[in-house]
């Protein structure tokens, strides 16, 4: 750690590197050991005010380049990020704890949003709108929404950045990044890598603290910002969202799931295994789009728990950087506390753990199959945030759409069939903003990320990424006769 080139234990403003006004610092631990890595400056609301204002200073400077030229910013730092694809993923392993597969494929992907929206800067194309009279021209054109700020959670330590600052740097817009206080040294490492691609001074901040209210209350309130996109709970980004109403800032809001993995009858149920197995135990069932809610029709669903089961008996436990290490950690003990009430719920209401159930040394709990899950239990409601599946009976392709439904969140569901017209119809039928038909891996700078309901607001990747990064002006040219 001492000896990596990309380590910085300060925050990054205005092209410094610099440390809180306070003096003061917090320290980041490694989940899977419990050893601390680096202690990083801990940022108040003053200091990130400072951000905000260089932020605020680079933005008529920077919108005036050319998309051209902007794109060839973010070029490079995409080719950065690449070169150092080994040490990034190994960072990122210390500090949250996922298994080394997933943080070099964090990197592969998180970088992905970048060389995305380079591209994608050389096309915000506007309109020429057929006027209401002759001698008016109408034209619309695409701007610069101005400093965004970023709030990321942990369990995406690069690519949440990368999926919010791509497209607000491909846009003109300065960044404030605020990442979480439980792995700030990803976030630091590709600011570092920022600098090196030769953003000028303003443009790309990072303000890295543990008073994660406090700043995120001036990210919010302060009226230079003009763009706020936060990736965390729902109970949080509600309180942003209500803090950002006195400057009615433009909000993307990427909230929590409830994911229903649906498996039919007509289904092929081998495929559907591998495909629950990617959904639901990457970063130990810490993401948002995880599964958490296995529903499979009544037919089938003995055959199919029992060759879950066995995948999950089979998946290795470990430390993220031990070699074929599977499930890695949960992140810290409120995590592991929320799972181990989840299956004591579960269990004091019908649940029968076919495979695992326990927590386990540390911060670790096994790969867990929960069957007969009913909709009574906690974990039919709420995200377990864990490696742990439970799976529901269903009985009709009805029942199915009605119970997936049947929840305040609408993130991503899945589900498997080999029927066509059922395809089309459950598809369209289910209340989510992303649906993984035949597949559980769905994420993709191409396509756009995000849900409905109290999953958030906005979309992220993709051509749609771009629009909640610019505002929309409509230019009317008269007198032309």
């Amino acid at each position: 750690m001492e000896t990596s080139k990309l380590i910085r234990t300060e925050s990054y403003v205005n092209g410094q590197w610099v440390r809180a006004a306070s003096g003061k610092t917090f320290d980041v631990t490694n989940p899977a050991t419990g050893e601390v890595l680096a202690s990083v400056t801990d940022m108040g609301r003053e200091d990130t005010r400072k951000a905000i204002d260089a932020a605020n200073a680079a933005w008529p400077a920077y919108r005036n380049l050319t998309a051209k030229e902007r794109s060839a910013l973010l070029r490079k730092w995409f080719n950065l990020i690449l070169e150092n694809r080994n040490e990034l993923a190994k960072l990122m392993t210390l500090e949250c704890g996922k298994v080394l597969n997933e943080s070099l494929g964090e990197v592969t992907y998180g970088a992905g949003f970048v060389e995305w929206f380079a591209e994608e800067a050389k096309r915000t194309y506007g309109d020429v709108i057929p006027a209401n009279s002759n001698d008016r021209r109408i034209v619309v054109i695409k701007q610069s929404i101005g400093v965004a700020a970023a709030i990321t959670p942990w369990n995406f330590p690069l690519a949440m950045i990368t999926r919010k600052v791509g497209p607000a740097l491909a846009a003109g817009s300065p960044v404030v990044v605020k990442p979480p206080t439980e792995t700030p040294l990803t976030a630091l490492a590709i600011s570092h890598l920022a600098e090196l691609a030769g953003f000028p001074p303003g443009v790309y901040n990072t303000v890295t603290t543990s008073d994660n209210s406090e700043v995120g209350k001036e990210l919010c309130e302060n009226k230079k910002v003009r763009k706020l996109s936060f990736t965390g709970s729902t109970a949080v980004g509600k309180v942003l969202m209500s803090q950002s109403a006195s400057t009615l800032k433009k909000l993307s809001l990427e909230l929590g799931g409830n994911a229903a993995f649906i498996v039919f009858d007509d289904a092929d149920i081998d495929e559907a295994v591998k495909g629950a197995m990617a959904s639901k135990f990457r970063n130990s069932g810490q993401t948002c789009v995880c599964v958490n809610r296995l529903m499979v029709q009544d037919g089938i669903y003995d055959e199919f728990v029992e060759k879950f089961s066995k995948a999950v008996a089979a998946l290795k436990v470990g430390n993220g950087l031990e070699e074929g290490a599977e499930i890695g950690p949960l992140i810290n003990e409120k995590g592991l506390a929320k799972v181990k009430n989840h299956m004591d719920d579960a269990l004091a209401k019908g649940g029968k753990v076919v495979v695992g159930g326990k927590a386990l040394e540390g911060l670790y709990f096994e790969p867990t199959v929960l069957a007969e899950a009913s909709q009574e239990m906690i974990i039919s409601r709420e995200e377990v945030f864990g490696p742990v599946a439970p799976v529901f009976r269903f009985k009709t392709e009805e029942e199915a759409i009605r119970i997936a439904n049947d929840t305040d969140f609408g993130l991503a569901s899945y589900f498997y069939s080999r029927d066509v017209g059922r395809c089309w119809r459950v598809a369209e039928a289910l209340e989510t903003g992303m649906v993984g038909i035949n597949e559980g891996m769905i994420s993709t700078e191409v396509a756009p990320f995000g849900g409905v309901k109290q999953s958030g607001i906005g979309r992220e990747g993709s051509k749609y990424g771009m629009d909640y990064f610019m505002e929309i002006k409509y230019l009317c040219f008269g007198g032309l006769k």
